[in-house]
């Protein structure tokens, strides 16, 4: 049969089950917008910046079943979508990355957008092909995809010539094998070393990362059999209920609460699962994982990088849990543990409820609202303060309901992931948390949220600088640099995306305003909720990532800092 590459493209996409495209038409891949334009079953939906396109493909991936597809032209369209395509790398989150090529038929140099994009994809992603013919551009793509959902999840880029796009060519039809690697299986020696392990252990603990999200209908269970507490990741918020009497924090060590740091300090052995033991994920490696750590990954690379396993299993999460239940000896119901967690808790609300802000909004009053007047939301956080502010405040049941970069930590996430989970889950209240240093870097998709009727809340987390880096300078510095913003009216800007503007000033607003700006949402119109956010009280993390690393300076460099800190009070005028 006779096809543009254009519709094999369109084809294979859907046969993928792709739903959307993100990004921007040039004069290279016109043809493929124009198919797009006539598939029942995949939208193409036009951005103001790829990078967002990048960020949106994301949020849809994170928060639904489908995978999520950047598609954008050569040359600048990759090169601004870079920061959301290695954003998902770190965070191993599946993506195909449709670019455009240069034509490869003219014989010619020094072409339009003419760079070797390939070459800057392959180290942000699981793979980078082009294919060599249009008769394999059909199973290239659907290999893709299958590729970037197999064992730890990640970004794999295809580009395709501009001239496959526009030439029709004869192809043999629509053929595709899957050869992507089935999930490992635990070996039955290492199971049963690491159920000997565990039933030996008199104080148990649980590690959880979004890797261990294909398991979490089996993770109470395994809590309890094991009267383990349980602590998560950043990114594994929610893949335990957080409503249940084990579940500790969403951290270990010096950034959490002393509660959650008696908890671990008395344990005696760890089950570390789908987790990698990364930089942000341990409060700056703020804790020393026990010598008996069982640790389970479906990607063997992560064993013994950061802490050295006594075993280590290479399976999915689902497979393993499964596994592993049955051998375990069930212990009586952990009671006391469970008090001293649930009075924890209570004590750390206590503390917010009797310290609330006086003329800002109290963090602890915002989160609770969002959570009562929208029980089921999905949350978009950016980088800084109030990613980590909110992984503390918010109490989620299901994983997928909180989405954020971590690993990567770039900034601009929160608008544009919020407005593909909303793509991806249209019925469900979103809830963007955007820093107003992050708001404008991205916000100005707020246009594209308008234009397709698909529109999270956007609740603007006001303070007028870059809050997490600003309080690590006035910590470690006693001043700041360049972390003071320039001001700016969020009314105004609200008004040149075409958002409704709300403003809640105090505690005593909250109510009110959020539930205006969740039924603008639901109606399809985009809204813009400012929020006076006050962050005079330092997070859990960031205490405890400021505290880790000093103490890890030479004793010369720590009596340094302190001087150059106590030096600056007594001359600040």
């Amino acid at each position: 049969m006779k096809l543009r590459g254009s519709e094999i493209v369109v084809k294979a996409l859907e046969d993928a089950g792709a739903r959307f495209t993100f990004g921007i038409p040039g004069t290279h891949n016109i043809e493929l917008y124009d198919a797009l334009e006539d598939s029942a079953a995949v939208t193409p939906i036009l951005v103001t910046d790829e990078q967002s396109a990048s960020f949106m493909a994301d949020g849809v991936s994170r928060t639904s079943p489908v995978i999520g597809v950047v598609n954008v032209v050569p040359g600048a369209g990759v090169t601004h979508c870079l920061s959301g395509v290695a954003e998902a790398f770190m965070d191993g989150i599946p993506l195909l990355v449709l670019t455009c090529g240069i034509r490869s038929d003219s014989g010619r140099a020094y072409q339009l957008h003419d760079i070797d994009q390939l070459a800057l994809l392959r180290t942000i992603t699981k793979g980078a092909f082009r294919p060599a013919s249009a008769g394999e551009i059909y199973a290239m793509v659907r290999h893709a995809v299958d590729l970037a959902r197999s064992g730890t999840p990640g970004p794999v880029a295809v580009e395709i010539p501009a001239n496959f796009y526009m030439l029709t060519q004869e192809i043999d039809g629509f053929e595709y094998r899957s050869d992507a690697p089935g999930a490992p299986l635990p070996s039955s020696p290492d199971i049963e070393a690491a159920a000997a392990l565990l039933n030996a252990a008199r104080h148990p603990i649980i590690y959880i990362g979004v890797g261990a999200a294909t398991a979490a209908m089996m993770l109470p269970a395994l809590a309890e059999r094991l009267g383990a507490p349980v602590a998560t990741t950043i990114q594994g918020k929610g893949v335990f209920p957080e409503s249940h009497p084990l579940w500790l924090w969403n951290m270990l060590g010096a950034s959490a609460p002393e509660f959650v740091r008696d908890a671990f300090d008395a344990c005696d052995a760890m089950l570390a699962i789908g987790c990698r033991f990364s930089e942000v994920g341990t409060g700056s490696y703020g804790f020393t994982p026990p010598a008996n750590l069982v640790h389970a990954d479906i990607n063997r690379d992560v064993f013994n990088r950061n802490f050295p396993a006594r075993v280590a299993i290479e399976a999915d999460a689902e497979v393993f849990v499964a596994d592993l239940l049955p051998r375990l000896s069930l212990r009586p119901r952990p009671d006391r543990l469970m008090g001293r967690i649930a009075e924890g808790h209570r004590d750390v609300l206590d503390d917010w409820e009797q310290h609330p802000s006086e003329d800002r909004v109290t963090p602890r009053a915002f989160f609770e609202a969002c959570q009562r007047l929208a029980p089921d939301a999905i949350y978009a956080t950016d980088s800084g303060n109030g990613t980590f502010l909110a992984m503390e405040q918010l109490r989620l049941d299901t994983p997928g309901r909180f989405i954020g970069p971590v690993d990567f930590s770039c900034m601009g996430y929160a608008v544009p992931g919020a407005i593909g989970a909303k793509f991806a889950n249209p019925a469900r209240d979103v809830i963007a948390l955007a820093g107003d240093g992050a708001l404008l870097m991205t916000g100005l998709e707020l246009l594209t949220a308008s234009r397709y009727g698909v529109v999270p809340v956007v609740c603007v987390l006001r303070d007028g600088e870059l809050a997490q880096i600003a309080q690590f300078q006035r910590t470690a510095m006693n001043r700041d640099t360049c972390s003071v913003l320039p001001p700016y009216s969020v009314e105004g800007f609200a008004r040149a995306v075409e958002a409704e503007y709300l403003l809640t000033a105090r505690d005593a607003d909250l109510d009110r305003v959020l539930t205006q700006a969740l039924e603008r949402a639901r109606s399809g119109r985009a809204v813009m909720v400012e929020v006076a956010i006050d962050y005079s009280r330092k997070t859990y993390f960031t205490r405890g990532v400021v505290s880790t690393n000093f103490w890890r300076l030479p004793l010369g460099d720590r009596l340094r800092a302190i001087g150059r800190v106590v030096s600056r009070r007594l001359v600040r005028p």
